[in-house]
């Protein structure tokens, strides 16, 4: 399978000169247990291998993306002005050609625009940062009105394959009792399966944010087209990608 063949491409309502994609696993270079498009440089990889899949991507943008160092945590950058990786879980850009990016391997990647295509954005929510509050962070830094916001969530862990304990399930319903709803319990006495995208549906209704599209992937059930860290622990990163024209 080529890289182009590969992609996932958004299906939402976003303007023409925004233009956004998720990598998988394929089509890269990168040998076992990488294989093959892994574009994570800290998780063991060889780095000039690393370094290559991210040349084969660069052919299809218009610019170097902006690599976050991603700490689970809710700060965004402005990725037309940030330094080379950024400390960070988010980024937004106005600035044609620039690039947003966020990696992930069973976190949930969002990709948000307007309505006008003037901004866009990309923010790497796992379970910490959704409950510390990327998303809301996210779209304070879009400067938007959340009725003009687009958001696509890329391929993240399933809900019949994320399990958390009591912990984590009390912190997103001490926040919004609506979240209860996203929480299953498991065959295991005090776990629970949990629906990251459920969790994020709600947390982006609340702000007024009624377009979203994607959701339907489970990275750690296909492992054919996606990495994922709780299914293999040793794995590599995909990317979420949008930019301007």
């Amino acid at each position: 399978m080529t890289l182009s063949d590969s992609l996932i491409i958004p299906s939402w309502q976003a303007p023409a000169n925004v233009h956004a994609f998720q990598t998988t696993r394929a089509g890269g270079l990168s040998v076992a247990p990488y294989d093959s498009l892994n574009l994570g440089d800290h998780v063991g990889d060889n780095p000039l291998t690393v370094a290559r899949n991210r040349m084969l991507l660069n052919q299809l943008l218009p610019s170097e993306p902006v690599w976050l160092e991603q700490v689970h945590g809710t700060v965004v950058v402005d990725a037309s002005q940030a330094s080379c990786r950024p400390r960070a879980d988010a980024s937004v850009a106005r600035r044609g050609g620039a690039v947003c990016v966020v990696m992930t391997a069973d976190c949930l990647p969002l990709l948000l625009c307007d309505r006008q295509g003037t901004v866009v954005g990309a923010a790497h929510a796992g379970w910490r940062g959704l409950a510390d509050g990327v998303i809301e962070a996210t779209v304070g830094a879009m400067g938007i009105a959340p009725q003009d916001i687009h958001v696509w969530m890329g391929a993240a862990i399933g809900a019949n394959a994320f399990e958390v304990g009591e912990e984590v399930r009390a912190v997103f319903v001490a926040q919004h009792p609506l979240a209860a709803k996203a929480f299953v319990p498991s065959a295991i006495a005090g776990k629970y399966l949990a629906d990251l995208y459920a969790l994020a549906r709600l947390r982006l209704n609340a702000l007024g944010i009624m377009a979203i599209s994607g959701g339907n992937s489970c990275t750690y059930r296909d492992s054919a087209r996606f990495f994922s860290y709780r299914r293999d622990g040793v794995t590599g990163r995909m990317g979420a990608f949008i930019w301007l024209d």
